[in-house]
């Protein structure tokens, strides 16, 4: 049976292959040192990851903060979540859901939230299985 381990993480080791995986989520990142640069400004901001790591190879991994404002309370905001294809449908993103859901928990928050593309019909069911409810549209506009 599968160990898995579940930590932050940490560290440029850890980073180097947590910006391989998160390529996989968001392609557009070309650049290991900007990735890892960014990750840095962002835990400033409260910005974690969480991996879920077997022998040494990051399989899974999420991106999230805590934050607070005035629909929510304080909440834990997923802003990545991405498992590496060959190991999809092995319940390693029930898993990170589990453990957010956890942290959130332990840090007194009221609400796990997080946002997810129109078109991504495998990941809003997925979101569902696991008793996440659409509540809203997220809306944007590019300023560059």
């Amino acid at each position: 049976m599968a160990t898995f381990e579940v930590h932050k993480v940490e560290g440029e080791l850890a980073l180097h292959a947590a910006y391989l995986l998160m390529r996989e989520l968001r392609p557009h990142l070309t650049d290991a040192e900007n990735f890892i640069a960014r990750v840095y400004r962002q835990a400033e901001q409260g910005y974690c990851l969480l991996g879920i790591w077997q022998d040494q190879a990051l399989l899974a991994l999420t991106g999230y903060r805590l934050s607070e404002n005035l629909l929510y309370g304080r909440f834990l905001y997923v802003d990545d979540l991405v498992t590496a294809p060959r190991a999809r449908s092995h319940g390693l993103g029930a898993k990170l859901i589990d453990a957010l859901r956890e942290e959130a928990r332990c840090q007194n928050c009221t609400h796990l939230v997080l946002d997810t593309a129109l078109g991504n019909a495998l990941g809003q069911r997925f979101y569902y299985r696991q008793g996440l409810l659409a509540a809203g549209m997220h809306f944007r506009q590019s300023l560059a």
